[in-house]
Protein backbone atom coordinates (compact mmCIF):
# COMPACT_ATOMS: atom_id res chain seq x y z
CA UNK A 1 0.00 0.00 0.00
CA UNK A 2 1.36 3.42 -0.93
CA UNK A 3 1.91 5.78 1.97
CA UNK A 4 0.04 9.04 1.49
CA UNK A 5 2.22 10.98 3.90
CA UNK A 6 5.22 10.46 1.60
CA UNK A 7 3.56 12.48 -1.14
CA UNK A 8 1.91 15.32 0.72
CA UNK A 9 4.80 17.65 0.14
CA UNK A 10 4.50 17.07 -3.62
CA UNK A 11 0.86 18.16 -3.94
CA UNK A 12 -0.50 21.68 -3.99
CA UNK A 13 -4.01 21.83 -2.53
CA UNK A 14 -5.94 24.76 -3.97
CA UNK A 15 -9.26 26.35 -3.00
CA UNK A 16 -12.32 25.07 -4.81
CA UNK A 17 -12.72 28.08 -7.12
CA UNK A 18 -9.14 29.25 -7.57
CA UNK A 19 -8.16 31.35 -10.57
CA UNK A 20 -7.01 29.22 -13.50
CA UNK A 21 -3.25 29.07 -13.87
CA UNK A 22 -1.56 30.36 -16.99
CA UNK A 23 1.96 29.52 -18.16
CA UNK A 24 4.50 30.07 -20.92
CA UNK A 25 3.70 28.86 -24.45
CA UNK A 26 4.77 25.30 -25.21
CA UNK A 27 7.18 25.36 -28.19
CA UNK A 28 5.04 23.30 -30.56
CA UNK A 29 3.36 23.80 -33.92
CA UNK A 30 0.57 21.88 -35.63
CA UNK A 31 1.20 19.46 -38.50
CA UNK A 32 -1.31 20.53 -41.14
CA UNK A 33 -3.49 17.79 -42.69
CA UNK A 34 -1.76 15.12 -40.64
CA UNK A 35 -4.36 12.31 -40.82
CA UNK A 36 -4.50 10.85 -44.34
CA UNK A 37 -7.94 9.28 -44.48
CA UNK A 38 -9.07 7.27 -47.51
CA UNK A 39 -11.05 9.22 -50.10
CA UNK A 40 -14.57 9.96 -48.90
CA UNK A 41 -13.90 9.03 -45.26
CA UNK A 42 -14.36 11.30 -42.26
CA UNK A 43 -13.99 10.95 -38.50
CA UNK A 44 -17.11 12.49 -37.03
CA UNK A 45 -16.65 13.50 -33.41
CA UNK A 46 -13.20 12.28 -32.34
CA UNK A 47 -13.48 10.93 -28.81
CA UNK A 48 -10.00 9.55 -28.04
CA UNK A 49 -6.48 8.92 -29.28
CA UNK A 50 -3.48 6.91 -28.10
CA UNK A 51 -0.12 5.67 -29.40
CA UNK A 52 1.30 2.15 -29.37
CA UNK A 53 4.89 0.92 -28.87
CA UNK A 54 5.79 1.66 -32.49
CA UNK A 55 4.35 5.20 -32.23
CA UNK A 56 1.44 4.22 -34.44
CA UNK A 57 -1.63 6.29 -33.62
CA UNK A 58 -5.05 4.84 -32.77
CA UNK A 59 -8.05 7.13 -33.25
CA UNK A 60 -11.48 6.40 -31.76
CA UNK A 61 -14.31 8.41 -33.29
CA UNK A 62 -18.09 8.53 -33.59
CA UNK A 63 -18.02 8.38 -37.37
CA UNK A 64 -18.67 5.40 -39.68
CA UNK A 65 -15.22 3.87 -38.97
CA UNK A 66 -14.82 4.11 -35.17
CA UNK A 67 -11.32 2.57 -34.78
CA UNK A 68 -8.59 3.66 -37.21
CA UNK A 69 -4.81 3.17 -37.02
CA UNK A 70 -2.27 5.53 -38.60
CA UNK A 71 1.51 5.58 -38.59
CA UNK A 72 3.28 8.58 -37.07
CA UNK A 73 3.39 10.37 -40.44
CA UNK A 74 -0.41 10.15 -40.70
CA UNK A 75 -0.49 7.32 -43.25
CA UNK A 76 -3.67 5.23 -42.97
CA UNK A 77 -2.86 1.66 -41.83
CA UNK A 78 -6.18 -0.01 -41.04
CA UNK A 79 -9.71 0.32 -39.72
CA UNK A 80 -11.80 -2.29 -37.94
CA UNK A 81 -15.01 -3.23 -39.74
CA UNK A 82 -18.07 -2.26 -37.73
CA UNK A 83 -17.00 -2.90 -34.12
CA UNK A 84 -20.04 -3.18 -31.82
CA UNK A 85 -19.91 0.30 -30.31
CA UNK A 86 -22.95 2.32 -29.27
CA UNK A 87 -20.98 5.51 -28.56
CA UNK A 88 -17.21 5.87 -28.66
CA UNK A 89 -15.51 7.50 -25.68
CA UNK A 90 -12.11 6.47 -24.23
CA UNK A 91 -9.34 4.39 -25.80
CA UNK A 92 -5.98 3.23 -24.43
CA UNK A 93 -3.22 0.93 -25.69
CA UNK A 94 -1.64 -1.32 -23.04
CA UNK A 95 2.04 -2.29 -22.75
CA UNK A 96 1.42 -5.49 -24.73
CA UNK A 97 -0.04 -3.56 -27.65
CA UNK A 98 -3.66 -4.51 -27.01
CA UNK A 99 -6.36 -1.90 -27.66
CA UNK A 100 -8.94 -1.10 -24.97
CA UNK A 101 -12.08 0.80 -25.93
CA UNK A 102 -14.74 2.37 -23.74
CA UNK A 103 -18.32 2.23 -25.03
CA UNK A 104 -19.94 4.90 -22.90
CA UNK A 105 -23.57 4.23 -23.88
CA UNK A 106 -22.98 0.46 -23.89
CA UNK A 107 -21.62 0.68 -20.31
CA UNK A 108 -18.66 -1.57 -21.11
CA UNK A 109 -14.90 -1.87 -21.59
CA UNK A 110 -13.57 -4.12 -24.39
CA UNK A 111 -10.00 -5.39 -24.84
CA UNK A 112 -8.97 -6.17 -28.44
CA UNK A 113 -5.97 -7.39 -30.38
CA UNK A 114 -4.61 -4.81 -32.86
CA UNK A 115 -6.37 -6.83 -35.57
CA UNK A 116 -9.74 -6.29 -33.87
CA UNK A 117 -10.30 -9.65 -32.15
CA UNK A 118 -12.10 -9.40 -28.80
CA UNK A 119 -10.05 -10.63 -25.81
CA UNK A 120 -12.08 -9.41 -22.82
CA UNK A 121 -15.37 -7.66 -22.11
CA UNK A 122 -16.28 -6.07 -18.77
CA UNK A 123 -19.76 -4.65 -18.26
CA UNK A 124 -23.28 -5.51 -17.19
CA UNK A 125 -25.15 -8.31 -19.02
CA UNK A 126 -26.73 -7.09 -22.23
CA UNK A 127 -25.03 -3.74 -21.85
CA UNK A 128 -26.99 -2.89 -18.71
CA UNK A 129 -25.81 -0.15 -16.37
CA UNK A 130 -24.61 -0.82 -12.82
CA UNK A 131 -24.64 1.40 -9.76
CA UNK A 132 -21.77 2.72 -7.65
CA UNK A 133 -21.60 -0.57 -5.74
CA UNK A 134 -21.35 -2.84 -8.79
CA UNK A 135 -18.15 -4.84 -9.21
CA UNK A 136 -18.33 -5.62 -12.95
CA UNK A 137 -20.94 -3.21 -14.32
CA UNK A 138 -20.48 0.47 -15.15
CA UNK A 139 -22.76 3.44 -15.70
CA UNK A 140 -21.54 5.56 -18.61
CA UNK A 141 -17.79 4.91 -18.12
CA UNK A 142 -15.32 7.38 -19.63
CA UNK A 143 -11.74 6.03 -19.86
CA UNK A 144 -9.07 3.83 -18.27
CA UNK A 145 -5.34 3.58 -17.64
CA UNK A 146 -2.82 0.92 -16.63
CA UNK A 147 -0.32 0.22 -13.87
CA UNK A 148 3.06 -1.35 -14.80
CA UNK A 149 1.89 -4.76 -13.52
CA UNK A 150 -1.13 -4.70 -15.85
CA UNK A 151 -3.75 -3.65 -13.30
CA UNK A 152 -6.14 -1.16 -14.87
CA UNK A 153 -8.17 1.69 -13.45
CA UNK A 154 -11.54 2.69 -14.94
CA UNK A 155 -12.98 6.21 -14.76
CA UNK A 156 -16.66 5.38 -14.15
CA UNK A 157 -17.79 8.12 -15.05
CA UNK A 158 -20.89 10.00 -16.14
CA UNK A 159 -23.53 7.92 -14.32
CA UNK A 160 -21.47 6.57 -11.43
CA UNK A 161 -18.94 8.64 -9.46
CA UNK A 162 -15.97 6.39 -8.83
CA UNK A 163 -12.70 4.80 -9.90
CA UNK A 164 -12.64 0.99 -10.23
CA UNK A 165 -9.42 -1.05 -10.19
CA UNK A 166 -9.03 -4.50 -11.79
CA UNK A 167 -6.18 -6.97 -12.17
CA UNK A 168 -4.62 -7.66 -15.56
CA UNK A 169 -6.94 -10.67 -15.83
CA UNK A 170 -10.05 -8.57 -15.22
CA UNK A 171 -10.57 -9.49 -11.55
CA UNK A 172 -12.12 -6.79 -9.36
CA UNK A 173 -9.66 -5.37 -6.80
CA UNK A 174 -10.85 -2.01 -5.47
CA UNK A 175 -13.26 0.88 -5.96
CA UNK A 176 -13.62 4.30 -4.43
CA UNK A 177 -15.62 7.50 -4.76
CA UNK A 178 -19.17 8.79 -4.52
CA UNK A 179 -21.15 11.75 -5.82
CA UNK A 180 -20.20 15.09 -4.29
CA UNK A 181 -17.64 17.87 -4.07
CA UNK A 182 -15.69 16.84 -0.98
CA UNK A 183 -12.28 15.19 -0.93
CA UNK A 184 -12.60 11.71 -2.44
CA UNK A 185 -15.96 12.57 -4.00
CA UNK A 186 -16.51 13.17 -7.71
CA UNK A 187 -18.80 14.92 -10.14
CA UNK A 188 -18.07 13.22 -13.48
CA UNK A 189 -14.94 11.08 -13.39
CA UNK A 190 -13.63 11.72 -16.91
CA UNK A 191 -10.10 10.28 -16.94
CA UNK A 192 -7.43 8.68 -14.78
CA UNK A 193 -3.62 8.56 -15.02
CA UNK A 194 -0.77 7.02 -12.99
CA UNK A 195 2.69 8.49 -12.42
CA UNK A 196 5.97 6.58 -12.00
CA UNK A 197 5.45 6.27 -8.25
CA UNK A 198 1.97 4.82 -8.62
CA UNK A 199 -0.09 7.83 -7.62
CA UNK A 200 -3.52 7.96 -9.26
CA UNK A 201 -4.64 11.26 -10.82
CA UNK A 202 -8.37 11.58 -11.43
CA UNK A 203 -9.98 14.17 -13.73
CA UNK A 204 -12.97 15.27 -11.62
CA UNK A 205 -14.42 17.24 -14.51
CA UNK A 206 -17.52 18.99 -13.25
CA UNK A 207 -15.80 19.88 -9.97
CA UNK A 208 -13.05 21.43 -12.16
CA UNK A 209 -10.18 19.76 -10.34
CA UNK A 210 -7.73 16.88 -10.42
CA UNK A 211 -7.68 14.68 -7.31
CA UNK A 212 -4.71 12.50 -6.35
CA UNK A 213 -4.90 9.14 -4.54
CA UNK A 214 -2.80 6.11 -3.74
CA UNK A 215 -3.80 2.88 -5.50
CA UNK A 216 -6.07 1.85 -2.63
CA UNK A 217 -8.08 5.05 -3.02
CA UNK A 218 -6.62 7.01 -0.10
CA UNK A 219 -6.88 10.74 -0.80
CA UNK A 220 -3.54 12.56 -1.11
CA UNK A 221 -4.36 15.99 -2.51
CA UNK A 222 -5.98 17.99 -5.30
CA UNK A 223 -5.35 20.67 -7.91
CA UNK A 224 -8.27 23.05 -8.42
CA UNK A 225 -6.70 25.82 -10.49
CA UNK A 226 -6.02 24.10 -13.83
CA UNK A 227 -9.36 24.62 -15.57
CA UNK A 228 -11.77 21.86 -16.58
CA UNK A 229 -9.88 18.55 -16.81
CA UNK A 230 -10.92 16.32 -19.69
CA UNK A 231 -8.00 14.05 -20.57
CA UNK A 232 -4.83 13.27 -18.58
CA UNK A 233 -1.61 11.74 -19.93
CA UNK A 234 1.51 11.08 -17.86
CA UNK A 235 4.88 11.23 -19.65
CA UNK A 236 7.49 9.38 -17.61
CA UNK A 237 10.62 10.83 -19.25
CA UNK A 238 9.38 14.34 -18.44
CA UNK A 239 7.82 13.37 -15.09
CA UNK A 240 4.88 15.58 -15.99
CA UNK A 241 1.21 15.33 -16.90
CA UNK A 242 -0.37 16.72 -20.04
CA UNK A 243 -3.99 17.75 -19.56
CA UNK A 244 -6.81 18.71 -21.89
CA UNK A 245 -8.50 21.78 -20.43
CA UNK A 246 -11.91 21.64 -22.07
CA UNK A 247 -13.13 24.99 -20.82
CA UNK A 248 -16.84 25.72 -20.88
CA UNK A 249 -19.22 27.99 -22.73
CA UNK A 250 -17.92 31.07 -20.93
CA UNK A 251 -14.25 30.01 -20.73
CA UNK A 252 -13.27 29.72 -24.37
CA UNK A 253 -9.73 30.82 -23.65
CA UNK A 254 -9.20 27.61 -21.68
CA UNK A 255 -9.75 25.25 -24.60
CA UNK A 256 -6.09 24.34 -24.39
CA UNK A 257 -3.44 21.75 -23.57
CA UNK A 258 -1.36 22.31 -20.45
CA UNK A 259 1.78 20.61 -19.20
CA UNK A 260 1.68 20.24 -15.41
CA UNK A 261 4.42 19.34 -12.93
CA UNK A 262 3.64 16.76 -10.24
CA UNK A 263 3.50 19.67 -7.81
CA UNK A 264 0.52 21.04 -9.75
CA UNK A 265 2.32 23.93 -11.48
CA UNK A 266 1.52 24.73 -15.12
CA UNK A 267 4.81 24.44 -17.03
CA UNK A 268 3.45 25.35 -20.44
CA UNK A 269 0.31 26.07 -22.45
CA UNK A 270 -0.57 25.00 -25.98
CA UNK A 271 -3.30 26.52 -28.17
CA UNK A 272 -6.64 28.18 -27.42
CA UNK A 273 -10.23 28.15 -28.64
CA UNK A 274 -10.81 28.08 -32.38
CA UNK A 275 -11.71 26.16 -35.53
CA UNK A 276 -8.67 26.53 -37.78
CA UNK A 277 -5.71 24.12 -37.64
CA UNK A 278 -3.73 24.60 -34.46
CA UNK A 279 -6.75 25.82 -32.47
CA UNK A 280 -8.99 23.63 -30.28
CA UNK A 281 -12.68 23.20 -29.51
CA UNK A 282 -13.26 20.73 -26.66
CA UNK A 283 -9.95 18.85 -26.55
CA UNK A 284 -11.23 15.56 -25.15
CA UNK A 285 -8.31 13.14 -24.76
CA UNK A 286 -4.59 13.34 -25.49
CA UNK A 287 -1.53 11.17 -26.14
CA UNK A 288 2.22 11.86 -26.37
CA UNK A 289 4.56 9.66 -28.43
CA UNK A 290 8.21 8.73 -27.83
CA UNK A 291 9.44 11.76 -29.81
CA UNK A 292 7.34 14.15 -27.74
CA UNK A 293 4.68 14.74 -30.42
CA UNK A 294 1.26 15.57 -28.95
CA UNK A 295 -1.97 14.14 -30.40
CA UNK A 296 -5.27 15.75 -29.43
CA UNK A 297 -8.75 14.29 -30.01
CA UNK A 298 -11.32 17.03 -30.59
CA UNK A 299 -15.04 16.42 -30.28
CA UNK A 300 -16.50 19.55 -31.85
CA UNK A 301 -13.90 19.98 -34.59
CA UNK A 302 -14.24 16.35 -35.77
CA UNK A 303 -10.49 15.78 -35.96
CA UNK A 304 -7.31 14.61 -34.33
CA UNK A 305 -4.43 17.08 -34.47
CA UNK A 306 -0.70 16.40 -34.20
CA UNK A 307 1.60 18.99 -32.63
CA UNK A 308 5.40 18.67 -32.88
CA UNK A 309 8.19 20.54 -31.16
CA UNK A 310 9.55 23.65 -32.89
Amino acid sequence: MLKAVTFLSLVIVMPAYAQVQSGPPLPYHVVADWAQLPAGWYFGEVAAVDVDRADNVWVYSRGPHPVIQFDSSGKFLRAWPEPPVKRSHGLRVDSDGNIWTVDVDGHRIIKWTPEGRVLMVIGGPGGSAGDNNSLYAFNLPANLTFAPNGDFFVADGYGNSRVVRYSKNGEFLEKWGSKGSGDGEFDLVHDVALDAQGRVYVADRNNRRVQIFDQDGKFIGKWADLGQPEGLYYVKRENAIYMCDGGSGKDRETHRIIKVSLEGKVLGVLSSFGKVPGKLDVPHYIAVDSAGAIYVAEVRNWRVQKFVKD
